[in-house]
C-alpha cells in the first residue's frame, strides 16, 4: 500500500530543520565538546604536542588587490592564521579549505608525505586556527577524501561546532584502479559556530528540479517564487563538476587537486553576502580568491609555496572562467532524459485499422 502524504505536518523547513536533523547535530557537538574538554576522546594525532605558531607580529600580504579587497599570504597557514590583520582576525564569514592530503603528492616547497600520527595533529591543528579565526555567524568548509573524513567530523565536533551537512562531490572521471571500486567522490563538510544565527542564502544556488526538468510537473511552476527550481542534493556532480583536467580551460598549469569553479560558486553564493570575507589557508591554484573576487566578496589565500602563490595570484588577476557574478550558473544535475508522455490505449486497441 502506498505511503500516504502527511498534510498535517507542519514543520518549517521539513524533517532536517528546525528540530530534526540540525538539532540532532547540535546535541551532538555539545556532548561531544564536553567529553573533549574532559578529555574523554583521545584520537591518534593528540598524542603529538599541538603547534606552536611562530611569533610573527605584524604581518604583509606577498600580493594584493583592491575592490574588493584581496590579499594573498605566503607561509604555514598555522602560523599565518593567529596572525591575520585586524580586519579579519576574528571576523572571517567563511572558510574553504582544501588540504593536503598527505598523498606524497609534490606540491610546490611542501612535504606531502608526512607519518599518519603528525599528518592527523597537523590536521587538527589548521582546524583549531580556522576555528579561532571565524566569526560567530561563519561556516567552515573542508573538501577531503575517505582518509581523513571521520576524523575530521569528530574533531569539529568536539570543539563544539555544528554539522549542518556532508556532502559528497562525486565525479565521473576518477583515477583508474584495479584492487578495489575506483575512488569518484571527495567530502565537503560543511560545519557552522552558530547553526541558528549562520549566513544562508539558499536562493543564490538553486536548480532545475527533477519534476521540472524530468518529468515536467506543472506544480512546480504553480509555486508563488522559485518556479521549477530547487535547492542542489547533498550529492554534487553535473556539467563542469568533473575533475578540473589538463585540456579543461579552467585548468592552471603546474597545480595538483584543482577544484571547479562551480563547486566554489555554490560553497560562497550560499554561505556568504557580498563584502563578506572569505578564507582559504591552502589556496593552491587559486580558485577560492578567484570566485569570491567574482563574487564581491573580500578574501584572503594562504599559500606555503611561494611558485604556487604567485601562480595562483596570476590567476586571480585573470578573472573566473566560468561564473559571473550577475550569472549564477542553474545547470540541471538530472541523470534522466526529459520524459515525453504519451497517450494512452485502451486494452485490446491497436494502432492499426483492421483489413
Amino acid at each position: 500500500m502506498a505511503e500516504k502524504k502527511n498534510t498535517l505536518f507542519d514543520r518549517p523547513g521539513g524533517y532536517a530543520m528546525p528540530t530534526g536533523a540540525t538539532a540532532r547535530q547540535r546535541e551532538a557537538a555539545a556532548d561531544l565538546a564536553n567529553a573533549g574538554a574532559a578529555n574523554q576522546i583521545r584520537l591518534l594525532g593528540d598524542q603529538m604536542d599541538p603547534h606552536q605558531p611562530a611569533s610573527l607580529g605584524t604581518i604583509t600580504p606577498a600580493y594584493t588587490l583592491a575592490d574588493p579587497q584581496t590579499e594573498v599570504f605566503v607561509g604555514d597557514c598555522r602560523d599565518i592564521l593567529p596572525a591575520l590583520p585586524e580586519w579579519a582576525n576574528g571576523k572571517v564569514d567563511l572558510i574553504f579549505a582544501d588540504p593536503p592530503f598527505n598523498w606524497d603528492v609534490p606540491y610546490d616547497e611542501w612535504a606531502d608525505g608526512m607519518p599518519w600520527v603528525d599528518y592527523e595533529r597537523f590536521t587538527y591543528d589548521w582546524l583549531d586556527a580556522c576555528i579561532s579565526a571565524l566569526a560567530p555567524t561563519g561556516s567552515l568548509w573542508v573538501n577531503i577524501p575517505d582518509d581523513t573524513a571521520a576524523e575530521i567530523v569528530l574533531h569539529l565536533k568536539r570543539r563544539g561546532l555544528t554539522m549542518i551537512n556532508w556532502c559528497v562531490w562525486h565525479f565521473r572521471f576518477g583515477q583508474h584502479r584495479t584492487g578495489s571500486f575506483i575512488m569518484s567522490k571527495v567530502h565537503a563538510l560543511y560545519f557552522v559556530m552558530e547553526p541558528l544565527e549562520r549566513t544562508w542564502n539558499p536562493e543564490g544556488v538553486l536548480e532545475p528540479s527533477d519534476r521540472a526538468a524530468v518529468y515536467g510537473d506543472a506544480r512546480t511552476q504553480a509555486k508563488d517564487e522559485h518556479k521549477g527550481l530547487r535547492v542542489p542534493m547533498d550529492v554534487w556532480y553535473g556539467k563542469n563538476w568533473g575533475r578540473v583536467q589538463g585540456n579543461n580551460k579552467e585548468r592552471r598549469p603546474q597545480h595538483h587537486n584543482q577544484i571547479p569553479e562551480v563547486y566554489l560558486e555554490r560553497v560562497i553564493r550560499s554561505c556568504s553576502n557580498e563584502g563578506d570575507i572569505v578564507l582559504d589557508p591552502f589556496l593552491g591554484s587559486g580558485t577560492t580568491c578567484t570566485i569570491a573576487r567574482e563574487l564581491k566578496r573580500r578574501s584572503i589565500g594562504i599559500e606555503y609555496g611561494s611558485a604556487n602563490a604567485k601562480s595562483a595570484f596570476e590567476r586571480i588577476q585573470q578573472g573566473a572562467v566560468r561564473v559571473k557574478y550577475d550569472e549564477p550558473t542553474r545547470e540541471s544535475s538530472t541523470i534522466f532524459p526529459e520524459r515525453v508522455t504519451q497517450p494512452r490505449r485502451r486494452r485490446g486497441t491497436s494502432d492499426s485499422k483492421s483489413s
